[in-house]
């Protein structure tokens, strides 16, 4: 009997010990938030460069009227289409050309080295400018952009011709706009 009472509390006193629930691991080294900072105040201070160097090139433009999107760019239009009303829609299909030239005006890819372009509005991977830019202009429009590089390609940039933290301008022409199924049924 001692014996069974014996192993009861071992049983018992095992049961306790192990209930104790796992304990969480500790981080080895604990990262203070320092590093996100100094990257977010570097990319602050890039982005007051860049749009300095855009209002230096609106200012010299005189001949033109810039318009500011509400991503972040500025435009005007080289052809305004008043005739056309409808600006594309999610899921639509636009038939596009473009360029993209640095702020001092060295052409970087040519309409001809891009080609003719199909893309379906917000399904497919275009710079976040050039996607933005999509959806203010109406079918037979073209208008020049001026992109900080954070709407361009950013900090890697385009792994080719495009260089890190580079602001680009773009010409971008709509050449035609084909509704979605679900636009044109509406």
């Amino acid at each position: 009997m001692q014996r069974f009472r014996f192993y009861g509390y071992l049983l018992v006193t095992l049961f306790l010990i192990g209930c104790g629930g796992p304990e969480p691991r500790r981080p080895k080294e604990v990262k203070s938030g320092s590093y996100y900072e100094e990257s977010i105040e570097r990319n602050k201070e890039i982005l007051a460069l860049e749009e300095k160097m855009m209002e230096e090139i609106i200012q010299k433009d005189s001949l033109h009227m810039y318009q500011h999107s509400a991503s972040g760019s500025w435009y005007y239009y080289d052809f305004k289409n008043d005739e056309a009303g409808y600006l594309p829609q999610p899921d639509d299909l636009v038939t596009l050309v473009y360029n993209i030239v640095s702020f001092e005006n060295d052409t970087i890819y040519s309409m001809e080295d891009i080609g003719v372009q199909k893309y379906k509005v917000d399904k497919q991977e275009l710079f976040p400018g050039l996607r933005n830019s999509v959806k203010l202009l109406k079918e037979g429009e073209t208008a020049t952009f001026l992109f900080p590089s954070s709407l361009g390609y950013g900090y890697p940039g385009d792994g080719d011709k495009i260089g890190i933290n580079m602001p680009l301008k773009s010409t971008l022409s709509i050449l035609k706009i084909e509704p979605s199924a679900s636009q044109s049924n509406e």
